[in-house]
């Protein structure tokens, strides 16, 4: 069950409608990158979730902020578009301002929504849910959390970058230290259960036995004229602290040459391949 509140998470202030950033602004909302990605991917694993209970309760409620999140950007959106013009016809003729405007704009603004929101990024693609990452192991969703939030992050501070409007700077600062809180938020969950060290490789619980563990560690050079980037990745201790990192340069393949013979004779191909 959910509550709502009439009012915003955040005060959304615009000192100059720009239609053009309004549909910048949609990539926040409906992009891989955006909101509905992530209440979505939050919510799903919540309902998910097996284990200590308090998990699936922070799922859910960092979940419902991200819902938030999208209702002011979605009124952000919608003051950007104040004063749109509705037709291209004879006000973009007299004044190149206005024709300006209706040339970056998204026409769909106008066409589909009446100068508001939608559940699409910055392109009008909408968002087709296939970038939620659900996958009931709590490592591996942590960890998925974090990187979407970096993305979210990084657009964000993209968007703040490309706007001189104060109060889309004052909004877009707020989800900037919002994602710095979820980044950390995922990682300290992490942290809480042993650390990285703990957590890999995920799944723990993957019995050792069922993996070709003699593959496990080696870095692959696989260039035929470059030498291996040494890194951290190249020797020393593994993360998860149970082997050692090695290089191999070369390696024979131990594969065969793969061959499907001839096309059954029902399957249409042609005489020559039967």
């Amino acid at each position: 069950m959910f509550h709502h509140s009439s009012q915003l998470q955040f005060e959304v202030k615009v000192d100059k409608p720009n239609p053009v950033f309004a549909k910048h602004l949609q990539q926040a909302i409906g992009g891989i990158e955006g909101e509905i990605r992530v209440a979505m991917q939050y919510f799903f694993q919540a309902m998910g979730a097996r284990g200590d209970a308090k998990y699936r309760d922070m799922l859910m409620m960092t979940a419902t902020e991200e819902l938030s999140h999208i209702e002011f950007l979605g009124h952000a959106v919608a003051l950007n578009l104040e004063g749109a013009p509705t037709s291209m016809q004879d006000e973009a003729a007299k004044d190149p301002i206005v024709n300006a405007i209706m040339g970056g704009m998204n026409p769909r603004h106008i066409l589909s929504s009446g100068l508001s929101a939608m559940p699409v990024n910055s392109n009008g693609v909408p968002f087709d849910m296939s970038h939620v990452y659900a996958t009931g192991n709590l490592g591996a969703d942590m960890l998925a959390n974090a990187t979407a939030e970096a993305g979210g992050r990084v657009l964000a501070s993209r968007l703040y970058n490309m706007t001189d409007d104060q109060g889309m700077k004052d909004m877009l600062s707020f989800l900037i230290a919002r994602d710095t809180m979820h980044q950390q938020q995922w990682l300290a969950v992490i942290e809480e259960l042993g650390g990285m060290e703990a957590q890999l490789p995920i799944p723990n619980s993957t019995p050792q036995e069922h993996e070709a563990t003699a593959h496990s560690y080696y870095f692959l050079n696989t260039s035929l004229d470059e030498a291996t980037p040494e890194g951290r990745w190249t020797s020393g201790p593994s993360l998860d602290g149970r082997s050692e990192f090695s290089v191999v340069e070369k390696i024979e393949p131990q594969g065969q040459k793969p061959s499907l013979g001839k096309a059954r004779p029902d399957s249409a191909a042609q005489t020559e391949q039967m």
